[in-house]
């Protein structure tokens, strides 16, 4: 049996507006109806495969249980990081968790964020590389170059040696074009696409060997961490102090039983809104590829989507643009910059802009809601509640709550009266009732809330009971 290890790591910047760090481009349906995460652990669902470990921030724990749940996955192990400390602790931690268990046992380390259409093609794959896992290698998976990608390293392996996994020559960094291009021509050199392959023990022996100092804290993390209802978290203090560092640079570009397995399926990483656009419909005479309420009049050659319903964008004369409108960003940039769009995040987060990492919509473990207006002393919001989930008892020292039901039923209560109010129906929380908010039904529940009050931020709350164990001040 091979655990896969996915890794829900990355703010996917490149992706702005619609990846930020607050709901980054894993959890969302770049391409397709299912997000890339949702889609990765639906790939690894299947015979010869045990339930996966999980490793996420604490923001996204229960986004994790949500999608694994929509893949069909309800008995993975989802361990939580402290703060993001890149690959290496990450697979680190997961290794020795396996290896409490089975210091044999194969592990494959996977992003949640690539695109891969073929599962059947990429098992397969993964199924060519375990004799040389078994036998200690440390195998990474190469990707077929279909053109001088300068966005991706790339691996050499050495060709001359026959058989399903070859040893891997070296690691190549990111080329510039004219080195890309002569490596694509050559037909000797692979994408590397960042998924590997080894045992537990294997991987553990790599670390004692190059990155020792990382395995005290990481080992300290994993033995004090804590289980919270359906989630491991590791120790913070410990992971404070562990060194942030890929597992490229900790490990593979050091270590000598290395061996690589082709992979000519297809795949991307989706790493920027070029590779987003080669994998949509485009108009085969203009090039262009439009999407949602997207209108292109004599453009070529470029992306026009809008991610906001009754958000319209339309193009008129583009040549080589990228064009991305939500509700409360635009994104315009040259096709040939889109590498660049990470410095738009860096140049929102400077002047103190909130649409550099958060969206109007929230997501919380019971739902989510979404800003409708904002002004002085009041704010409208939709709220959604999923079936049978419930806000915590709360309450709030700066403002006062009217909430009416669009859709759905609510149970509602106000310091010790319950009641249910239904579809059209109103009801107002004073400032400093406790209150709960619980949808009974089994359809989501849609109301609208507006606040009004001296102070509006999401850190007043005053909580007294939780069923999604949040701290005193937690968001939701």
């Amino acid at each position: 049996m091979i655990t896969p290890v996915i890794l829900c790591g990355g703010a996917g910047t490149r992706l702005w507006p619609l990846s930020r760090k607050s709901f980054p481009k894993q959890f969302t349906p770049l391409v397709g109806k299912e997000s890339l995460f949702t889609a990765s652990v639906r790939r690894l669902n299947a015979p010869g495969y045990s339930a996966p470990i999980v490793v996420a921030g604490p923001d996204f724990r229960f986004i994790v249980k949500e999608q694994l749940a929509a893949a069909g996955v309800t008995d993975s192990e989802i361990m939580i990081e402290p703060d993001g400390r890149n690959t290496a602790p990450a697979i680190l931690a997961a290794a020795l968790q396996l290896a409490g268990r089975d210091i044999d046992t194969l592990m494959l380390v996977v992003p949640s964020d690539h695109l891969i259409s073929d599962a059947d093609a990429f098992r397969a794959a993964v199924m060519r590389g375990v004799p040389a896992a078994e036998a200690g290698q440390i195998v990474t998976f190469g990707i077929s170059p279909t053109r001088p990608e300068i966005g991706f390293g790339w691996l050499e392996p050495d060709n001359s040696v026959e058989g399903p996994a070859a040893p891997l020559r070296r690691f190549v960094e990111k080329p510039n074009l004219l080195d890309a291009q002569a490596m694509l021509e050559s037909g000797h050199f692979l994408w590397n696409s960042g998924i590997f392959l080894f045992s537990a023990r294997s991987i553990l022996e790599a670390f004692d060997r190059h990155a020792a100092d990382m395995v005290p804290p990481v080992r300290h993390a994993l033995d004090n961490a804590t289980a919270d209802i359906g989630f491991l978290r590791l120790d913070p203090e410990a992971w404070d102090a562990v060194i942030p560092i890929s597992i490229d640079y900790a490990i593979m570009e050091q270590s000598e039983n290395l061996s690589v397995v082709s992979y000519s399926g297809h795949w991307s990483d989706l790493g920027g809104w070029d590779a987003v656009a080669r994998e949509m419909p485009a108009d085969p005479e203009s090039g262009v590829v439009t999407a949602g309420a997207a209108t292109a009049i004599e453009c070529r050659n470029s992306l026009i989507r809008s991610e906001s319903e009754g958000v319209e964008i339309v193009g008129v004369g583009l040549d080589n643009i990228i064009a991305v409108a939500m509700n409360d960003a635009v994104l315009v940039a040259d096709r040939s910059r889109v590498q660049d769009v990470k410095k738009a995040v860096v140049a929102l987060k400077e002047k103190g802009a909130r649409q550099a990492e958060t969206f109007l919509r929230d997501h919380r473990p019971w739902g989510w809601f979404e800003t409708l207006a904002l002004g002085d002393r009041f704010q409208v919001k939709r709220i959604v509640v999923h079936s049978g989930a419930a806000l915590s008892l709360q309450s709030h020292m700066h403002r006062s709550e009217h909430w009416i039901v669009v859709s759905g039923t609510a149970r509602v209560t106000i310091d010790d009266a319950v009641r249910l109010v239904t579809e059209n129906q109103s009801v107002y929380i004073p400032l400093g009732a406790r209150h709960r908010m619980e949808n009974p039904g089994k359809m989501p529940m849609v109301l609208i809330e507006v606040q009004t009050g001296a102070y509006l931020g999401e850190d007043d709350i005053i909580r007294y009971e939780d069923v999604y164990s949040r701290g005193q001040g937690a968001k939701g």
